[in-house]
């Protein structure tokens, strides 16, 4: 009789990678999980309870099929486990590392809700796809056939990446266009290689370079290329910026030296863990050593900055947020993460106003939470004659990000977008309102997760080949 695989989490309990000591990643950046070894993966995916309705594929922006690939895994059959994966997920290797899992499909496993701990879906996905690399089962795509149509893609991000390995694999001619040196967007430059290491990211664009996809890097579209330039040079063209803009601080002093963008923040350090020469680092502007930081805002690219902060040799970390732990936009599990580490939350906290010219300190309001707002959330209220000021060297803006106004910096007024200044695109196909010109992830859904990009981008892939097959078709009569 064979042995029972799946269903095993009456009998074994979850059980993460083994995690770094706090004192020890602390120093660098390197990642903070181990890797499964083979046993632990089969045993951890065997928990897996296969359940009819799986609450994990339906929470995944991706409907990862991963009651499947989790048995597969079980049984020892990883190759097939992988290509199951990739199947739905363009970068798994990615979204097993950097997607909130304890959000979206850890977050609703039917065991986990039962009460015996969620199946470790997150880290079976690494496991799976580092092993599928070790192992040479990630080709570098080979169309059946090559089609003599194009597209155009602006932005390297994980959108853009996704439209372009889907439009590659049909056999089109895909350019992606980037203002960075490096592709891969906030995958390359926006998170830190404690949560993604950098040779993850440079492996996965050399693929699709081996497969045929075409970069041109250092490229400022409205500056260095116009857009109708490259409208007028492919078929279609897919928007993929992402949002850049930076939500800004008020109060007294908010101009004031030593208070910093995010993006700039980790950018600099993630350059300089390529090597890269960069003056404002080396300067000290970009650089925590010795700084007391100060770190405002509450979602994921705040937690990048503490957690960096601390492995950058600050002095003391601490993350303002203006509620409390149960209601922050970030992951609970980067909280402990951070907490581990050293760096210090001050809930129920606001920014007021800063001191000194060159940043001395950050004038605090307290706050309590009052009513519920529009969204559900409950409000916070100023707290009347409870101030402090917070003593900072460095003060880290990480209040989420906003579109950039790309009508007006590409010189393209008649491109529609909404009273956010995202570009206003249908739901379904990512068309915007000029035929043939396409627009998927941030850039029209607002800052968000990276999974969500990857699923737009391969969304708008498929409207884009619907919209040249069509038009190719009617050339044809």
């Amino acid at each position: 009789m064979a042995k029972q695989r799946m269903l095993q989490f009456v009998n074994v309990g979850k059980e993460m990678p083994e995690k770094r000591p706090p004192n020890l990643r602390a120093k660098d950046f390197d990642e903070i999980y181990a890797e499964y070894a083979t046993p632990k993966a089969e045993e951890q995916a065997g928990r897996c309870s296969q359940c009819g309705v799986p609450y994990c594929q339906t929470h995944c922006p991706l409907h990862n099929n991963i009651p499947d690939w989790l048995r597969l895994t079980a049984e020892g059959r990883l190759q097939e486990a992988y290509e199951l994966s990739q199947a739905t997920n363009t970068f798994p290797e990615i979204c097993g590392r950097i997607c909130p899992q304890d959000r979206l499909c850890e977050g609703n496993c039917v065991i986990e809700q039962s009460g015996h701990g969620t199946v470790t879906i997150g880290a079976v996905e690494k496991y799976i796809t580092d092993t599928a690399w070790e192992n040479g089962w990630v080709k570098p795509i080979q169309p059946r056939t090559e089609r003599a149509e194009s597209v155009g893609i602006i932005g390297a991000g994980p959108g853009g990446l996704a439209a372009a390995d889907m439009l590659r694999r049909q056999g089109f001619q895909v350019t992606v266009y980037d203002r960075y040196d490096r592709a891969g967007g906030l995958l390359t430059y926006g998170i830190p290689g404690f949560k993604l290491e950098k040779d993850i990211v440079m492996a996965r664009i050399q693929q699709l370079e081996l497969g045929g996809v075409q970069f041109v890097l250092n490229c400022n579209v409205g500056e260095d290329m116009s857009f109708h330039a490259i409208r007028g040079q492919h078929d279609a063209v897919l928007i993929a910026t992402g949002v850049y803009k930076t939500r800004d601080l008020q109060g007294p002093g908010a101009g004031a030296d030593g208070i910093v963008r995010a993006i700039d923040f980790l950018t600099a350090s993630n350059k300089k863990s390529f090597g890269d020469d960069v003056p404002e680092f080396d300067n000290g502007e970009l650089d925590a050593r010795g700084k007391r930081v100060v770190v405002i805002g509450g979602g994921d690219t705040a937690m990048d900055c503490v957690r960096t902060s601390i492995r950058q040799g600050a002095t003391s970390v601490k993350c303002l947020y203006r509620r409390d732990r149960e209601n922050m936009p970030g992951s609970l599990r980067e909280v402990q993460n951070a907490e581990e580490e050293g760096v210090e939350f001050v809930w129920l906290t606001a920014p007021k106003g800063f001191t000194g010219d060159s940043v001395e300190g950050v004038m605090v309001q307290k706050m309590r939470l009052g009513a519920p707002d529009a969204t559900g959330r409950r409000a916070p209220e100023l707290i009347e004659g409870a101030d402090y000021i917070e003593k900072a060297d460095l003060v880290i803006k990480a209040l989420g990000f906003e579109p950039e106004d790309l009508p007006a910096l590409w010189g393209v007024p008649e491109l529609e977008v909404t009273r956010w200044g995202t570009i206003k695109a249908d739901f379904k196909t990512h068309e915007t309102n000029l035929p043939g010109v396409y627009a998927a992830g941030d850039i029209v859904r607002g800052a968000s997760l990276v999974v969500w990009a990857i699923r737009d981008g391969r969304e708008a892939a498929e409207a884009i080949m619907e919209y040249v097959n069509a038009a190719a078709s009617v050339a044809a009569e």
